[in-house]
């Protein structure tokens, strides 16, 4: 999946006085776009020297893989000759992959930074902690951290078929009954609640099956499969999905890769590698 990066490893632990170097990679975030330079490649330390007159001093410490650093600018700049604000989905098709997964994970820290410059309760600038990823307001002390929303992504078995769905806009492919988790409730809950809420229907025997990071909408996605409860037609949530239907596992449509959660559950169904 797209957080596979081995044999590469991502080191997230928090560091601070780093010095970055000429070749480490630096995201130039803002308002859900990142620079790349001639469309396709990350800017380096010495890029937004060059090109953006940043200076090192000013740039915020994110993570590494291996021993490449990563680093972030919110700072609005001017696009210049080759380098260009993207779209952050660009990522999900960098090559190599490991470059788009840390492209992305880059931006899912620099939304949160940029968003949160100031404190929302007094409104006065925060400040970077000493100790963790954390933001301070020097006024009230109130510490902040990076929020992640839990989801969570469900293959509906029923005998040899699972369902599968597909929305009415963006993610134009079959996909898996999904969403947010609510205050208040256990996983399982938001499985039927989900299952109810999109398709009528309800389950049972809620077994976990794999975790994904997905940094474009700064989630945890946790994938669970269940058993339909009874074969009864399926009541559609109009406002959301366009379609809703069952496959067996022959006519499964393979118009996907492996890089997402949804995708990977699918296929093990298809492997038959769903142990129910």
């Amino acid at each position: 999946m797209f957080q596979d990066i081995q044999p590469r490893v991502f080191h997230n632990e928090y560091k601070i006085n780093t010095v970055p170097i000429d070749d480490d990679f630096v995201i130039i975030f803002s308002e859900g776009k990142a620079i790349l330079k001639n469309e396709r490649e990350i800017p380096t330390v010495t890029d937004v020297e060059n090109n953006f007159q940043m200076k090192r001093a000013n740039l915020t410490y994110l993570f590494a893989i291996n021993q490449r650093q990563f680093y972030l600018s919110v700072a609005k700049v001017v696009e210049q000759p080759n380098y260009h604000y993207e779209n952050i989905r660009v990522f999900s098709t960098l090559s190599p992959e490991w470059l788009g997964f840390a492209g992305a994970t880059a931006c899912q820290l620099g939304l949160w930074y940029e968003t949160h410059q100031y404190c929302g309760f007094y409104g006065h600038e925060m400040e970077h902690s000493q100790n963790e990823r954390a933001l301070d307001c020097p006024n009230c002390g109130r510490r902040i951290y990076p929020k992640i929303s839990p989801a969570i992504i469900v293959g509906i078995i029923n005998d040899d078929k699972i369902l599968m769905t597909k929305y009415l806009s963006g993610y134009n492919r079959y996909a898996l009954v999904a969403g947010f988790n609510e205050i208040g409730e256990t996983l399982e809950d938001t499985v039927r609640r989900e299952i109810h809420e999109e398709v009528g229907l309800s389950v049972h025997d809620i077994q976990y099956y794999d975790s994904q990071p997905w940094a474009f909408s700064s989630s945890l996605l946790v994938g669970f499969f269940a058993k339909l409860d009874k074969a009864i037609p399926i009541t559609l949530e109009l406002d959301e999905l366009s379609e809703a239907k069952w496959f067996k596992r022959e006519d499964i449509p393979n118009d996907d890769n492996g890089l997402r959660l949804t995708w990977n559950m699918i296929e093990a169904f298809r492997d038959n590698q769903v142990n129910f």
